[in-house]
């Protein structure tokens, strides 16, 4: 019940790596044979992931993660920005971003760079009006995440890559723009990658971030989807890989592997999605009606299919995970990469909820492997726990 913060790495990514650990084994940047084959298994996956974004293969870049991804995006965006000559950069994002994204933000307000921090309404949704009433030519980046990782919230990411262009549009004649420069629009997309549409065109980003952690692929390999003509300074150097914007080595068969676990993800959306959407409904129905104490955060429908979070008026939710886990029920209170902080979850605050109410929210997320009869057995499990909380 926890498959937002890690999934198993599926048999038939574990197949597609196989060869490369040890067999072909060869350093893409080699030129003799063993090398040659490594860089044809990397190009071939870069096709095979830019086919599926319907991006240019020279438009894909692969990090070691998607912290990294999230990193390079933004911290990239802002330090390349001199060459347009933007000495007082801004950037716009939303209070519950992923904490990569929020970390690389204020590492930057040090320097000077403005930020400003959109909330989301009560139901965790980010209004594209709260967005454009910030843009202005200062505007280096505007990043939004395109589902959220603890309230499964799907924000309007096409309609707000819209606003930014015709802002872009409506400007390029006072301030001699042309339409693909300033403000960059990047998206979080790593929750969304087992669900939602993911043609960059039609989402109107010029950088998007996927994680292959998140797709049954293995971990510790991710993509940063970078627009043709977009401009990132490196912020690791060293032997020029990835067209000179992330050196080091390629990791061939984690390559390998994301690009096998993106094809079988993508292949299963739908079918996938409306399984999972009838379990979510069903589990958040039967949730409700256990208690009046529960409620739901974020939104009831524009959510991602496996996501479940829900507020236990009166628990303290590490104590109730704990509970939960020795039942051998796996949740999260708030996202794992900030779950050791011992403060509640920025995003349920940013819903306008207190400490204490942030405090009694619990995330749970369904997976491939998910059934009705383990939901069922959650439910008894949480009602069981209810019941001898209050006696």
């Amino acid at each position: 019940m926890d498959n937002a913060s890690a999934t198993p790495v599926d048999k038939r990514v574990m197949a597609a790596m196989a060869p490369y650990f040890s067999r072909d084994f060869g350093n893409p940047s080699a030129i003799h044979k063993e090398g040659v084959s490594a860089k044809k298994v990397i190009e071939n996956a870069r096709k095979d992931i830019a086919g599926i974004l319907k991006s240019g293969a020279n438009e894909i870049v692969f990090t070691n993660g998607a912290t990294e991804s999230l990193n390079f995006a933004i911290r990239g965006a802002i330090l390349a920005r001199g060459k347009h000559k933007i000495k007082n950069p801004e950037i716009i994002t939303s209070a519950i971003e992923h904490e990569a994204v929020l970390g690389a933000c204020r590492s930057f307000e040090k320097y000077g760079v403005k930020v400003h921090y959109i909330k989301p309404e009560e139901n965790g949704i980010i209004k594209t009006g709260e967005i454009t009433k910030y843009l202005n030519k200062n505007t280096v980046l505007v990043s939004i995440m395109y589902a959220n990782n603890e309230i499964g919230t799907i924000q309007p990411i096409k309609e707000i890559g819209r606003a930014v262009k015709l802002w872009k549009i409506s400007q390029t004649k006072n301030l001699k723009l042309k339409t693909d420069n300033y403000p960059l629009f990047h998206t979080d997309a790593v929750q969304a990658s087992n669900y939602l549409n993911l043609d960059v065109n039609s989402l109107g980003v010029q950088l998007l971030t996927l994680n292959s952690a998140k797709i049954y692929g293995p971990k510790g390999i991710a993509v940063l989807y970078v627009k043709k003509g977009v401009e990132l300074e490196p912020i690791i150097y060293g032997g020029g890989q990835e067209r000179g914007l992330r050196a080091g080595t390629e990791n061939v068969p984690l390559i390998a592997g994301l690009a096998k676990a993106f094809s079988i993800a993508q292949a299963m959306k739908d079918k996938e999605s409306k399984r999972l959407i009838g379990l979510r409904d069903y589990f958040i129905t039967e949730l409700l009606s256990l208690s009046p104490h529960i409620s739901l955060n974020g939104d009831a429908r524009r959510r991602l299919p496996n996501n479940i979070n829900i507020r236990i008026d009166g628990i303290d939710n590490e104590f109730f995970v704990i509970q939960l886990d020795e039942n051998g029920i796996s949740a999260s209170t708030q996202s794992a990469c900030i779950s050791a902080s011992g403060q509640g979850s920025h995003v349920i605050l940013s819903l306008g909820k207190t400490e204490k109410e942030a405090k009694e929210s619990i995330r749970f997320s369904l997976g491939r492997s998910t059934t009705k009869k383990e939901i069922d057995y959650t439910l008894k499990t949480i009602n069981n726990l209810l019941k001898a909380e209050n006696q």
